[in-house]
């Protein structure tokens, strides 16, 4: 490159990163001083061969591989999503599991001169690609590794810091294994159909969260991978079922929105949609028959669905009646209300179950759910009171904390 590309490049690279605190600033949240370092030190261009300087530090996701069916197997994720969970833990030795060779060079920029960075990935043509990229970018010392992450990497070696950059539904022994005593793990986990980034600290045998981003990864594939199963529900909606908990008859709601749209008003208004996630897993813990609504935007256009956001909302099943969250109801300047719509039978009390689960989170004061993650076996009388999940592995606990 030449040297009026490299100083383009690093003002494409400086700009971005200034965008990207800015918006952390604007949802009260704050870039690590070494996070922020690496990002204007990585040279992501070199990450992304083929693509324009404009497109390599546009904040998006840019796709590496695709299955013959088009689906998006392997990514360089978006700078925005890559901020975030850089700036939910550092280490200084870290293993990344699932690799694409950018979010390895950033964090071998954070681990320091004395640190070191492990990438694997199961895929050889992710693999190769990441060591070719990283090696252009004078990164030789990032360890790559082509391997089924569900198992140990390095039998005996522990790292202070394990971050996913897939979509995991479960948490496999190796993971927690491979932690040190109080070592950190980053992790998109999928539960009950909604993905969030938990950071979660190995506290003995098991490990607790300290907080949590909403996020989108390409799924796990290998041994740990799970397939959940959509419900349609006609004209360009369904539901997504995990495997967690979640029993939906199909039949029962199929033609739903034939019936007239109920509503129901919470009072509880936010600014700029702020804490949603939290809210929604309140719901997923408060709610029965809960599950996750997915829609198509000629849904969305045509009125059929108003929901919160189309490629997630919060919903609840009761027989022939469905529930789901609706796009907030905007009330004045940056304040918004959120609402809930029902169609069915008994649409009317449903909108308003939900509505007053709405009012309940924000009594209890608004909270961030804290997630417990123990072994499969661990005794019903050694958790804490909240909702348990069971997974393949793990056994997953939401508790809620009060004012």
């Amino acid at each position: 490159m030449n040297v009026e590309n490299t100083t383009r490049a690093q003002e494409l690279r400086n700009n971005l990163v200034d965008k990207l605190i800015d918006g952390r600033i604007a949802r009260g949240l704050t870039l690590p001083a070494e996070a922020e370092r690496a990002l204007r030190t990585v040279p992501r261009e070199l990450f992304i061969p083929g693509v324009s300087l404009e497109e390599a530090y546009g904040n998006t996701a840019v796709v590496t591989k695709r299955r013959e069916d088009g689906v998006n197997i392997s990514s360089v994720s978006a700078p925005h999503l890559i901020a975030d969970m850089l700036g939910q833990a550092t280490g200084r030795h870290i293993l990344e599991i699932g690799s694409g060779g950018y979010n390895a060079a950033l964090l071998r920029e954070i681990a320091g001169p004395d640190g070191s960075v492990t990438t694997v990935d199961i895929d050889p043509d992710v693999t190769d690609r990441a060591r070719e990229c990283l090696d252009a970018a004078g990164y030789h010392d990032v360890t790559v590794v082509c391997a089924d992450a569900e198992f140990e990497i390095e039998p005996g070696r522990r790292y202070d810091l394990i971050t996913v950059t897939v979509g995991a539904w479960d948490i496999p022994p190796a993971w927690f294994s491979q932690l040190t005593d109080d070592g950190t793990l980053v992790v998109p986990l999928r539960t009950l159909g909604m993905t969030r980034s938990w950071t979660l600290q190995r506290t003995g045998d098991h490990l607790v969260s300290r907080s949590n981003l909403s996020c989108g990864f390409v799924p796990m594939r290998g041994a740990g991978a799970s397939k959940g199963r959509e419900v349609p529900l006609g004209d360009g909606v369904n539901l997504w079922l995990t495997d967690e908990r979640q029993d939906v008859d199909g039949a029962l709601v199929q033609g739903v929105f034939s019936s007239p749209r109920h509503h129901a008003r919470s009072g509880v208004i936010v600014t700029c949609g702020r804490h949603s996630s939290d809210l929604d897993l309140w719901l997923a813990s408060h709610l029965s028959g809960f599950a996750v609504m997915i829609a198509q935007t000629s849904a969305v256009e045509s009125g059929l669905v108003d929901p919160s956001w189309q490629y997630g909302t919060p919903a609840a099943v009761h027989e022939a009646t469905l529930a789901y969250r609706g796009r907030l109801r905007k009330v004045a300047d940056a304040e918004f209300e959120y609402v809930a719509y029902a169609h069915g039978p008994d649409g009317a009390r449903a909108a308003e179950e939900m509505a007053e689960q709405m009012r309940a989170w924000d009594r209890a004061g608004r909270p961030a759910p804290i997630l417990h993650v123990f072994p499969i076996g661990t005794p019903d009388t050694e958790l804490p009171e909240g909702l348990v999940l069971d997974k393949r592995h793990s056994r997953v606990v939401f508790t809620w904390p009060t004012q």
